[in-house]
Formats: C-alpha cells, sequence, structure tokens
C-alpha cells in the first residue's frame, strides 16, 4: 500500500525532523521497544493502514521487526496543518490473536 503520509515520514525521519509523543514514550517503555530500533526499522517498513484524513493530522500504521525479528507495530503522524515533525505516537509488540499470522490484517 503507498502511502503519501509514510512517504513524507520517512523522509522528515531522514532529515531527524522526529518527535515521540508522550503515550509514545509510555508504550515503548511498556513493550520494551527503544526508539533507535523503531527509527532503524523505518526504511523496510510495511504500510498496514493509512489514515490520511485523521482529525489530528494524517497517520499511518506501519509494521517493523526488531533486531530478533520480532514484529512492532508503530503509529506516526504529522500534526494536523503542518509539515513537520513526524511524531511517533505510539509503537507496541501486536498481539497474535488480534492480527493476522502475518500481522498486517486486523482479526474480526
Amino acid at each position: 500500500m503507498e502511502s503519501v503520509t509514510f512517504q513524507r515520514v520517512q523522509a522528515l525521519i531522514e532529515t531527524g525532523d522526529v518527535r515521540v509523543s508522550a503515550h509514545g514514550h509510555e508504550e515503548l517503555a511498556a513493550d520494551g521497544i527503544l526508539v533507535r530500533e523503531v527509527l532503524a526499522g523505518t526504511p523496510d517498513a510495511v504500510v498496514v493502514e493509512d489514515y490520511p484524513e485523521y482529525h489530528k493530522g494524517p497517520s499511518v500504521l506501519v509494521l517493523i521487526y526488531d533486531p530478533t525479528d520480532y514484529p512492532i507495530h508503530v503509529v506516526w503522524g504529522i500534526p494536523k496543518g503542518k509539515l513537520e515533525p513526524a511524531v511517533l505516537v505510539t509503537a507496541y509488540r501486536p498481539h497474535p490473536e488480534r492480527w493476522s499470522a502475518d500481522f498486517k490484517h486486523r482479526m474480526p
């Protein structure tokens, strides 16, 4: 899936224009995920869901893998009405019972 939002996020990451939300910090800590792991995995990320019209600004859910090949879902956003920064909204280790085997589709 192509995502204009994610293309913009990737460009912002490349220039270092990144912020982590307070919620993002909490979720990263809760799941033992490091920001550097998220940033390192982002170039190879797969877009899972795209929310270009989200009321707080465009956002996108992507799937990355940590250095041990464990899946991580990351939600990136760009503040409404702005072109920057890329905001790491949240990141978590997806629960296998809530997602398809490839972690790309929500289970009904």
